[in-house]
């Protein structure tokens, strides 16, 4: 029997980066954008506070490009102040690397088992697809273990014993989507 998990976000990761004003470690993003055309040229950044001191830190979208090369949708989503498009920035690579930040997901995500209830028959077995609506890094054998209702030292127990298999690896850290087999 095939089972599909989702990982949803639920909320906007904290983003971490020192603080130049007092050294804090965390910035909240809340979706807001600022915009500031010169001419020809236009500039967007997505706003983050700092948690601690409330200090406004600017993330660049667009540096310095012309008006007529930026889509009417995303000037849009920009004014608009679009908390999916911030998503979408806080998630790109290249404006990570940029900014030198990482993101923190504790308590910004759910896991949606869609009432899922572990098989208790010798002969069970069950297929489970994880998708991961963003690229969350999650730990598979604590995901498990939340899904199935278990604790984490019996989800290692039952990999080590070949009843959880997968084809990735259950034990490091993915954020993408997974399977794996549950044998009772």
């Amino acid at each position: 029997m095939l089972r599909i998990w989702v990982v949803v976000p639920t909320c906007l990761p904290l983003v971490v980066r020192r603080c130049h004003v007092c050294g804090g470690e965390r910035f909240r993003a809340d979706g807001k954008f600022r915009v500031n055309a010169n001419h020809k040229l236009i500039e967007a950044w997505l706003l983050v506070l700092c948690t601690v001191c409330g200090d406004t830190v600017k993330l660049s979208v667009r540096e310095r490009v012309k008006v007529s090369s930026v889509s009417p949708d995303l000037l849009e989503r920009l004014h608009g102040n679009d908390v999916s498009l911030a998503a979408e920035v806080l998630q790109d690579p290249l404006v990570q690397r940029r900014h030198r930040f990482a993101l923190d997901w504790d308590g910004a995500w759910r896991l949606d088992t869609g009432g899922f209830v572990v098989p208790e028959g010798p002969d069970d077995v069950v297929e489970v697809l994880v998708r991961c609506a963003a690229r969350i890094p999650l730990r598979p054998a604590r995901l498990i273990a939340q899904g199935c209702g278990l604790s984490r030292g019996e989800v290692e127990r039952l990999i080590t014993e070949g009843k959880i298999v997968s084809a990735v690896r259950l034990t490091g850290r993915l954020s993408g989507d997974f399977s794996f087999t549950l044998k009772r």
